[in-house]
């Protein structure tokens, strides 16, 4: 039974992705037609994805979001109003119960201008609301068109007939709740695509992809591989007199690997996408991800395979099912190397699988799809000397014979799945505040972890299954001197060193008991975040809520609570940093680490924002008055973290945390929103920016 849920689990990890992105379901093009030497008409044509449908311009009172058209007017002037030439379906709605009019399939709209001068651009700022049957998403787009004068007037070219889409038959709408998040949330105020920020995540995503393919030359140093190598490679080359058969049986197998351990993941994560949509795939991602039951659950697996790799037994799949693939592998041609692949993943399933459980954990940090591209770069770095051999089998003679080195090397992999495991226990420690895994303690964990990673490597601990070694080689000296490097490394870290090279990885580091820079500031007066009372944070309104176990990371004064701190804006006169952040989030640890951490940053954020740490996945409930109702999906959500996640979602469309914005205490954007990226001076340019822009808004 365990064998199975092992098996079950390392391809199950790969639904831990967060970083959802909302779909905008609706196209849009624009276009400008000559009416008169002056004068023109502006086209605009919308296509609306099934099984989505926009509402009309113009709705009743207290329904939801119309779709609203506002023209800049820079070098025009707008001549009456815009005129739909599409015509609306109409269905009564159970729900605002009221006749609503809205749009299937496609709409046309066409807007009269008048030019000032013989040429300009229109900017077109488009606000609308989609819905299907279980979401409702409200987006806005702004377009641009040219405008130029011509000689001659064609008025009859500018007319563009109805869409067909008219005639179809209506159905019934079914919108969801268009609820606020909280009293102060304005359901129109979303970023559009046109000042939408550049999300740098590729040096991220990189360092993922670099660090599968890492991985998967280390997999075929694992003693449940490298004897396969010479094996395989016989395999395809053996009976044959047909190199170029061989070779095209041999990439086949290639392929197949690459296939074995990309499509399962694939299938996964994409199937709960396209099937449960965006807020499903969050909720169930956030779940996985956040929750103490995976959480502990994938602890625990992590431990096992250890101790499995430090020899205290062996973990394997049931001996039938690789059998019958071996058996099939026998047949020869394409279907005989995808079995043989098949037959090699399962064999090498007792080293591979922590590995790869490993790799989709660490990418789930990023976008949905990372987990498919990291699965991808394990694979491909798996399968390619298996690949390259079977080309070149000359190169077998260099490669080194089988011996007690393969056992180190599973154990050194031992050491590094505890490390990693304890990973998976800080996150439900730190989500549900059990105080269990504080900074101090983890380190604690790694420097001995580590420490007896330095001592095995010289010789001085033996497992079951190791050889005798009757010297030290250079390359194991140099990894013990790289193993015991980084427990000096780590030392410091105990007394409230900022380890940067480890943020992510690390509990925060205000979770330290003993904290010696942070003691020295508070014997010079300076704030502690542990410390919150009105008297000692006189720069904040109120005692923030929730501060006795949320805190801000290098001592800063802030909120947890985006109500408070938008009162305490409005009362100070001063913008909002708005930080999207959660307990779990690797990411966001790097960013406080290496970008928070400059002193400029930090002079601008304790001087001219107000700070508001909404925490997307803090478990804690609310109390019943401060419930609310999602207006993405209808449910009412009940712990700040929920709160705070479809706040998030349903105002911004997005998913990923760490994600900063700039507002003013009406909670309008100043400035487009960043996310992560360790850039500090593009850091400094985003929050300097966005008091440029509060000042000029508020003066």
């Amino acid at each position: 039974m365990f064998k199975k849920l092992a098996a079950t689990i390392c391809l199950f990890i790969a639904a831990l992705g967060l970083h959802a992105q909302i779909y905008d379901p609706v196209s849009w093009d624009v276009k400008a037609n000559t009416l008169t030497d002056n004068r023109l008409e502006i086209i605009i044509n919308a296509r609306v994805e099934s099984p989505w449908h926009m509402y009309a311009t113009e709705l009743p009172q207290g329904g939801p979001l119309p779709t609203t058209f506002k023209f800049d007017n820079k070098g025009y002037t707008t001549v009456g109003k815009i005129e739909p030439r599409t015509k609306a379906h109409k269905a009564h709605d159970d729900m605002f119960e009221m006749e609503l009019a809205f749009y299937e399939g496609s709409a046309t709209f066409a807007q009269v201008v008048e030019l000032s001068n013989g040429s300009a651009e229109a900017t077109i700022e488009v606000e609308y609301q989609v819905c299907n049957e279980s979401n409702c998403v409200m987006l806005d787009k702004e377009l641009k068109v040219k405008l130029e004068a011509a000689p001659t007037a064609k008025a009859d070219a500018a007319t563009t007939p109805p869409s067909d889409s008219a005639e179809q038959a209506p159905s019934t709408p079914t919108p969801a709740a268009n609820d606020s998040l909280t009293e102060t949330a304005q359901p129109a105020a979303e970023i559009s695509p046109a000042t939408e920020p550049q999300t740098k995540r590729s040096g991220s995503l990189w360092s993922v992809i670099i660090e599968a393919i890492l991985w998967g030359f280390a997999a075929l140093l694992t003693p449940c591989v490298f004897p396969m190598v010479p094996m395989t490679v016989s395999f395809f080359l053996k009976g044959s007199d047909n190199k170029a058969k061989s070779r095209f049986n041999a990439t086949v197998f290639g392929i197949s690997i690459v296939a074995l351990y990309t499509l399962p993941i694939a299938i996964i994560i994409m199937g709960t996408y396209i099937f449960g949509g965006a807020s499903v795939t969050a909720d169930i991602f956030n779940w996985l991800s956040t929750h103490w039951i995976p959480n502990i659950l994938f602890f625990v697996i992590f431990m096992v395979f250890a101790a499995s790799f430090f020899g205290a037994f062996e973990i394997v799949l049931p001996s039938s099912l690789v059998n019958r693939a071996d058996a099939n592998a026998d047949k020869g041609g394409i279907m005989g190397s995808f079995f043989m692949a098949l037959t090699l993943v399962l064999v090498s399933f007792s080293c591979t699988g922590p590995i790869v459980g490993s790799i989709v954990v660490k990418s789930t940090q990023g976008e949905i799809w990372e987990p498919i591209i990291s699965m991808l770069a394990f694979s491909t770095a798996f399968a390619l000397p298996f690949t390259l051999l079977a080309f070149f089998p000359s190169w077998l003679k260099n490669l080194p014979k089988s011996g007690g080195w393969l056992n180190s090397v599973k154990v050194v992999l031992g050491f590094i799945e505890v490390a990693l495991g304890f990973k998976f226990l800080s996150v439900a420690d730190q989500v549900y505040h059990w105080g269990l895994l504080d900074c101090e303690v983890y380190i604690a964990i790694w420097i001995v972890c580590f420490t007896l990673l330095g001592l095995y490597l010289l010789g001085k601990l033996k497992f079951k299954h190791d050889s005798d070694l009757a010297f030290v080689s250079v390359p194991r000296l140099a990894l013990a001197i790289a193993s015991l490097s980084f427990v000096v490394y780590m030392l410091p870290g105990l007394w409230g060193a900022p380890l940067k090279a480890l943020s992510g990885y690390l509990p925060p580091q205000q979770t330290l008991d003993f904290d010696l820079p942070r003691l020295v500031r508070e014997q010079r007066g300076s704030f502690t975040a542990s410390s919150v009372s009105p008297e000692a944070n006189a720069s904040l309104c109120e005692t923030p809520k929730y501060s006795e176990f949320l805190h801000l990371p290098h001592s800063l004064k802030g909120y947890f609570d985006l109500e408070q701190a938008m009162r305490c804006a409005k009362e100070q006169r001063k913008p909002i940093f708005i930080d999207f952040t959660g307990h779990g989030c690797v990411n966001c640890r790097e960013m406080e680490a290496n970008v928070w951490g400059d002193p400029r940053v930090l002079d601008i954020l304790r001087n001219q924002y107000v700070i508001a740490a909404l925490y997307i996945d803090d478990k804690t409930q609310l109390p019943e008055s401060e419930w609310v109702t999602s207006s993405f999906d209808g449910k009412v959500k009940k712990t700040i973290g929920k709160k705070y996640a479809d706040y998030q979602i349903s105002r911004y469309q997005v998913n990923a945390q760490p994600y900063y914005i700039l507002m003013d205490h009406d909670e309008q954007p100043l400035v487009a929103p960043r996310s992560y990226n360790l850039n500090v001076e593009e850091f400094i340019a985003f929050l300097q920016k966005g008091v440029e822009e509060f000042n000029r808004k508020h003066q």
